[in-house]
């Protein structure tokens, strides 16, 4: 079945035989559903922290940032800005020369409002002798968009989002990667004031990201009394998955392998390349103006500060279990602090007998762990939280997405559409174990979480195999805590008209 020049391209690759066995395997079989107990919500599995209580995990954060620490802020930065652009993409290419849809006259009639005017404005002037209220009047809007979004203008179509402006102030405007820069010193900055923000980037625009950090970072250092370490990595090419034909073969190209990219979920190689104590992550687009930002960072303080909490509780049962110095009654508050604060629930933990249950406990306590911030659900597209049930038969909270829950189910769709709570992609992390040796975190991945969806190259169709997602079965085996934070936190831009609501402004 594989040729030699598919072997020289696998160990190019880095991917082995098995890999390629066990993915084709995958389209045979597909990935099964998981067994959902229920969505969760404030009444099962998501904290709300009252107001009085949250100067605990506050001053929590600020004490755990006094000691000698490693904070990085990792920020999925790779995906292209073109999806932003599809309503003014698709009238571009149409014969219609008119503003037929509200999208786009929204568009235009705002457009003085956008922090990339300016930049649009001067090379409006420079290729078309014309500024754009020139070409507006003339009814020029394709000659605007042009451009906008090609390579004679400001190139936004290809540009990756985090390098496109988002915001501006009175001294300029910011890019979507500067806002993460300023925020980052906000919430993660150690004793020395030094802030490591981490971006993972397509291989494309790598040299553009550097660029940006090399004329931008010495202004932002000197404005927040900060020092920087930003670096970049890509997704692995060994990462990427082989494409299959409708027989579940490998998919050719003039006779050549096609492999795609494995989705969000192979970051997991990227962030286990990452040492770190805690680490904060957060999707490229999800940023506000300094005017909005307050509110962001106190619950990001507030995530970190429950997530460490939690971590000195776990490392003190694990401490506590290592030294077999321990009763029946501490192995009690043990599962206790497993089943409320962690979720995790197993009822024959009352079958086992002391010393069988400290090793329960340990497995179960000595694995990576997560706080996510959840938002109430406000219809918007993507995962959710739930209570699911894993293969050694334990219920744990997890972030799932619809395409693994079998929505054919009546009970199963009933739990999906019940759900409160929204992933909003807001994680912080911790990495190591309670002896602060490091997870190896390609060990706690669930490869049965997988994604199979139909795609087409040059007209002929192809099956995609998509990996375990970073925040779904990537982290399926990791502990997981759950707290509601206010929708005004999560600010995402899907379309560049999101650039116009109030919290962008």
């Amino acid at each position: 079945m594989l040729t030699e020049s598919d072997f020289l391209l696998l160990k190019a690759k880095g991917i082995s035989v098995e890999q390629i066995e066990e993915q084709l395997a995958c389209f045979k079989k597909g990935f099964p559903y998981l067994s959902v107990q229920a969505s969760a919500s404030v009444e099962k599995g998501i904290r709300v922290i009252p107001e009085n209580e949250q100067s605990i995990y506050l001053d929590t954060w600020t004490n755990y940032l006094k000691g000698d620490k490693t904070i990085v802020k990792f920020v999925p930065a790779s995906g292209a800005a073109s999806r932003m652009f599809k309503d003014l993409f698709e009238y571009v290419d149409s014969k219609e020369t008119r503003l037929e849809t509200p999208f786009l006259k929204t568009f235009f009639e705002n457009i003085h409002r956008f922090a990339f005017y300016d930049q649009l404005q001067t090379v409006c002037v420079k290729n078309e002798n014309q500024t754009i209220e020139e070409l507006m009047a003339a009814a020029g809007y394709k000659k605007i968009l042009k451009n906008l979004l090609y390579l004679q203008g400001l190139n936004y179509g290809q540009l990756p989002k985090g390098l496109l402006l988002f915001h501006r102030y009175s001294e300029g405007a910011r890019t979507a990667m500067e806002e993460h820069l300023v925020e980052g010193a906000l919430y993660a900055c150690n004793t020395t004031n030094q802030i490591h923000i981490h971006f993972t980037v397509s291989s494309e625009h790598r040299e553009l990201f550097c660029q940006t950090v090399e004329a931008k970072i010495k202004e932002y250092e000197r404005q927040l009394g900060v020092s920087y370490r930003i670096d970049f990595s890509e997704q692995k090419p060994s990462t990427d998955t082989i494409a299959a034909d409708s027989e579940n073969q490998p998919f050719r190209e003039n006779g050549k392998l096609v492999f795609r990219p494995g989705g969000h979920g192979a970051l997991i190689e990227n962030l286990n390349d990452i040492s770190a104590d805690v680490v904060f992550i957060k999707n490229i687009d999800n940023v506000v103006p300094d005017a909005f930002k307050l509110l962001t960072v106190h619950y990001k303080k507030l995530l970190a500060g429950v997530l460490v909490h939690c971590q000195q509780k776990i490392y003190e049962y694990l401490h506590r279990i290592d030294s077999g110095k321990y009763e029946h009654a501490e192995l009690v508050e043990m599962v206790y602090f497993l089943q409320n604060e962690l979720c995790i629930k197993n009822p024959e933990t009352k079958m086992l007998e002391d010393a069988e249950l400290a090793l329960y406990i340990k497995s179960k306590l000595n694995r990576p762990l997560r706080v996510c911030g959840m938002v109430r659900n406000q219809g918007e597209p993507g995962g959710g939280p739930f209570l699911a049930v894993n293969s050694d038969g334990t219920i744990s909270l997890q972030i799932l997405e619809s395409s693994q829950i079998d929505l054919k189910n009546p009970a199963m769709k009933q739990l999906f559409e019940q759900g409160t709570h929204f992933n909003p992609v807001d994680l912080v992390c911790t990495l190591r174990n309670y002896k602060g040796e490091k997870f190896d975190l390609t060990h706690y991945i669930d490869k049965n979480t997988g994604f199979i969806s139909l795609k087409s190259k040059n007209g002929k169709e192809l099956k995609a195999l998509e990996l375990p997602g970073l925040w779904n079965g990537s982290m399926s085996d990791w502990n997981t805590v759950f707290v509601e934070v206010p929708i005004e936190t999560f600010n995402p831009v899907k379309t560049v008209n999101d650039l116009l609501r109030t919290e962008h402004q």
